[in-house]
């Protein structure tokens, strides 16, 4: 016994013990003298998670709270990044406070729905997100997916950290963009290297101090008279701004779509869909709406105000709360900035925790490699890639959130478009058909349908270094931006009928 081995040809994995639903008990782990075995009893001894994407086992999904579920989402986004996001409304978009808190309200309404539906999955199969793809794509076109996931988890965890370094640096002059990314993301290694219970535990208080951080920052800029109420515009300028801006807010709410299950996966099975869906639903959206819209009237201020404006230019976010928290509170101010900076942990601990997983989907060769190397490989990249982007973290951030928000709309519309057409609805799924290739989709008609998906974001994307033809048309000289709707609708349109087809040749 050694290594949970897997066999496409013939659909079973070879090494570890597996039940009859293809689920695989957690003290397989440590079994035989390989060197996976032997990394799994070290693990094991300093309580380290040592599951991958291996199939949890009913009798060991025993996380019984959906409270730590909502308590998850709401500490991932009480953050310092979501308010950064909020503030791109005013800034970069142009957009008046009225108008922007109305983007931010029905586009994350809109953008949360998918992870709370699929957050529903995990109890009832066990199974990670990126595994129940191949439900979608097939047990090979998968791997593209999670090319997409990987780089997803990557960038975010990226920029997130960069806004955290700019808080620290806020704070200190001295403590260096750098030097603030690599503490933020040590911190973040460690909790995420001992895996589920660690984080959702550190989660379900995390959010706490950085709630009340900010109900600190609305009673200061309150109290200061800084806030300018910019009206809302008119016209085409206008109509082209809320659509860019609703695609940077969607590719945020949604961002979570991709590994929704990862995070649910130890709850019993018998747990109710509703609820689940409801916990993650209240955990997401306040954070969302509250951190969003307060970046957006804080942004407000920097419009006009000289202070706020030359704050912006020297720490970006960072400078910005500080000028609402240091001049009133001085160092208990410096105080609370770092608080928020290290909100970036909690924001970033789905990311790393998750890309984790994904390595592990791409071949037998990455699932050889225990998870939690996989965190600390990931955990390097986005250090490397965060240092060199300090200084460019704006069009970083606008540019890259349009990106992930069209990805997952195409992974929507056709998971959607399986689940309730050709599934129809839950118990369509035989979960443990998830290690067999040859009772998979054979993915033809996803791999197509997400071609497809990205023909139609290319035609409706506004970005600086590209507008499409329909993206042009709308708004003014800059377009507007409806590349994550038409990447849903042409990949949902042609995936609904090329599964037709392939479903009824194949059989499966």
């Amino acid at each position: 016994m050694g290594f949970h081995e897997q066999d496409p040809e013939k659909g079973l994995e070879k090494g570890l013990a597996i039940d009859e639903v293809n689920a695989v008990p957690g003290e397989s782990f440590e079994v035989g003298d390989s060197f996976y075995a032997r990394s799994q009893r070290l693990a094991g001894r300093f309580k380290i998670e040592q599951r991958g994407i291996e199939r949890v086992p009913e009798n060991e999904r025993t996380d019984k709270s959906l409270l730590d579920v909502g308590s998850m989402w709401l500490a991932a986004n009480m953050v310092v990044s979501s308010f950064a996001l909020g503030a791109l409304g005013p800034k970069v978009f142009e957009l008046g406070f009225t108008d922007s808190c109305l983007v931010i309200l029905f586009i994350n309404l809109l953008g949360i729905t998918p992870v709370c539906f699929w957050s529903t999955f995990g109890p009832r199969f066990g199974l990670r997100q990126m595994v129940l793809s191949r439900f979608y794509f097939g047990w090979y076109g998968v791997k593209i997916i999670a090319v997409f996931n990987l780089l997803a988890c990557i960038g975010w965890s990226s920029v997130n950290v960069i806004v955290g370094a700019q808080l620290l640096n806020t704070v200190n002059g001295n403590v260096p963009g750098y030097a603030g990314i690599i503490i933020i993301a040590m911190l973040t290694f460690v909790i995420t290297l001992f895996g589920y219970k660690i984080v959702h535990v550190y989660e379900k208080w995390s959010w706490i101090p950085c709630f009340i951080v900010f109900l600190i920052i609305v009673g200061e800029f309150a109290r200061s008279g800084d806030f300018v109420n910019i009206p809302m515009g008119r016209g085409k300028l206008e109509t082209g701004s809320v659509l860019s801006f609703a695609s940077s807010i969607f590719g945020f709410a949604t961002g979570w779509t991709s590994y929704a299950a990862d995070y649910t996966v130890y709850q019993p099975v018998t747990v109710s869909r509703v609820k689940c869906f409801f916990w993650t639903w209240l955990g997401l959206i306040f954070p969302l709406l509250f951190t969003q819209m307060l970046g957006a009237a804080v942004m407000c201020a920097g419009v006009e105000n000289q202070a706020y404006i030359d704050a912006y230019k020297r720490s970006g976010n960072g400078g910005l709360l500080g000028q609402v928290l240091i001049p009133p509170l001085g160092r208990f101010g410096e105080f609370c900035l770092v608080i928020l900076a290290l909100s970036i942990v909690a924001n970033n601990c789905p990311n790393i925790y998750s890309v984790s997983l994904t390595l592990q989907v791409f071949a037998k060769q990455t699932q050889r490699v225990p998870r939690f190397v996989w965190t600390f490989v990931g955990t390097c990249v986005y250090i490397a890639i965060a240092i060199p982007g300090y200084s460019h973290f704006e069009p970083i951030l606008v540019n890259f959130m349009l990106l992930i928000g069209y990805w997952l709309a195409i992974y929507e519309g056709i998971g959607l478009s399986e689940h309730f057409i050709f599934r129809r609805g839950i118990n369509g799924y035989i979960p443990e058909d998830y290690l067999s290739p040859g009772r998979l989709p054979p993915g033809f008609a996803a791999i197509i349908a997400f071609c497809f998906g990205i023909f139609g974001a290319v035609m409706g994307m506004a970005q600086v270094w590209f507008i499409g033809p329909i993206g042009k048309k709308i708004g003014g000289s800059f377009g507007g931006d409806v590349g994550f709707e038409l990447a849903f609708g042409f990949a949902f349109v042609t995936y609904t009928g090329l599964r037709y087809f392939e479903k009824k040749h194949f059989e499966r």
